[in-house]
C-alpha cells in the first residue's frame, strides 16, 4: 500500500521529534559566545528542516549541498561546530551515521607514487555516512612543489564531493586568508562549497568565562587575584604572536596547574586540604613568560 503524503507539515513539532533542539542547546551550552556561527548553524538547521518538510509533502526537491567551509583562527570551537553539525545532519536524516573524521593533509597525501591515492580513498571509506573535516585544507595544495601529491588528493576528493554528496558531507577548515586563496587556486572546490561560515575570535570577556569553564570542568579554582592576574594574561598573550583563543587558554591554565602543584610540593605544607590543592593563586599565572617580555609558548599553540 502506498504510504499517504500527508496534508501538511507541524516544522515545530518536527524541530522537537527529530532532536534538533538537542543538537542546539548542546552548541550553547559547550560553547561559549560564537553568536555569528550559532546563529549560522540555526539557519542552516532550518533550512533543512523545510527541505525535509518539502519531501514528504511530495513537493519537488532535491538533497541540498551542504559541504562547507569553516574559517578563522587557531580555538574558535571549528572542530567542536563541525562535530555538532555532524550530528545535526544526523538527527535530520541526511546523514546515515552522523560520525566526524577529522583529518590533516598528513592523513590524505602520501609521500612517494601510488601511496596518495589509496590514502585519501581509505579515508573517504572511514567518512562515508558522516562528516569529513579538512583541517588546514590549503595545505593540500603546495604549487611550488612540482613532486607534491596533494593535487591527487584534491582530484579524488572532488569527484566523490560530487557524487557522493548525499552520503557525506566535507568541511574544509583553515586561515580565512589562506582558505580565499586556496579557493583561487582550485575553483572546483568552491564550486561544491553551499556554506561559508566564519568563526570570530573571543572577546577578552569570553576567554575568561572560557577559563573559568575549563577550570570547573578540572575542579579548580582562581583566587581573586589570580582572577585579576588572568585577566591581564589574556590582554599580554593575545598581543603575542601566535595567539590561538581557546587553546592558548587551555595551556596557560595547564602551566598553571603545573606551577601550583610544584609551589605545593616545595613547600612541604604536611597534609593537605581539598581546598589548598583546588587553588590556583596568582603567583602560579603571573610567573608565566608572557610577563616577563617573553615569546615562548607550546608548540601546539602554533599553526604552521
Amino acid at each position: 500500500m502506498d504510504q499517504q503524503v500527508p496534508s501538511a507539515i507541524d516544522l515545530r513539532s518536527e524541530y522537537e521529534q527529530s532532536g534538533v533542539r538537542e543538537v542546539l542547546d548542546e552548541l550553547d551550552a559547550e560553547l561559549i559566545g560564537l553568536a555569528p556561527v550559532k546563529a549560522r548553524i540555526r539557519e542552516t538547521a532550518a533550512l533543512l528542516l523545510v527541505e525535509r518538510a518539502r519531501a514528504q509533502l511530495g513537493l519537488g526537491h532535491e538533497t541540498p549541498t551542504l559541504h562547507m567551509s569553516f574559517t578563522g583562527n587557531p580555538g574558535t570551537g571549528k572542530t567542536t561546530v563541525a562535530l555538532k553539525m555532524a550530528g545535526l545532519l544526523h538527527r535530520l536524516g541526511y546523514v546515515r551515521k552522523g560520525h566526524l573524521v577529522s583529518v590533516t593533509r598528513d592523513d590524505l597525501v602520501g609521500q612517494y607514487i601510488g601511496h596518495t591515492a589509496p590514502k585519501t580513498k581509505e579515508v573517504l571509506k572511514k567518512a562515508m555516512g558522516g562528516v569529513l573535516f579538512i583541517d588546514e585544507a590549503y595545505y593540500l595544495y603546495r604549487p611550488d612543489n612540482e613532486r607534491d601529491y596533494g593535487q591527487e588528493a584534491i582530484e579524488i576528493l572532488l569527484q566523490v564531493m560530487e557524487n557522493n554528496r548525499d552520503d557525506l558531507v566535507v568541511i574544509l577548515a583553515g586561515y580565512a586568508d589562506r582558505m580565499e586563496s586556496f579557493f583561487r587556486s582550485n575553483p572546483g572546490f568552491r564550486s561544491r562549497i553551499a556554506h561559508h561560515i566564519e568563526f570570530p575570535d573571543y572577546t577578552d570577556e569570553e576567554l575568561g568565562r572560557i577559563a573559568q569553564h575549563m577550570l570547573d570542568a578540572q575542579g579548580y579554582r582562581l583566587t581573586p587575584d589570580a582572577e585579576a592576574a588572568m585577566a591581564d594574561y589574556v590582554a599580554a598573550r593575545r598581543a603575542q604572536p601566535h595567539f590561538a583563543n581557546a587553546r592558548s587558554i587551555r595551556n596557560a591554565l595547564d602551566r598553571a596547574r603545573l606551577r601550583q602543584a610544584n609551589r605545593l610540593f616545595s613547600a612541604d605544607l604536611g597534609p593537605l586540604t581539598a581546598d589548598q590543592l583546588s587553588t590556583i593563586g596568582a603567583g602560579d599565572i603571573r610567573a608565566s613568560r608572557v610577563f616577563q617580555g617573553g615569546l615562548a609558548h607550546e608548540r601546539a599553540e602554533r599553526t604552521p
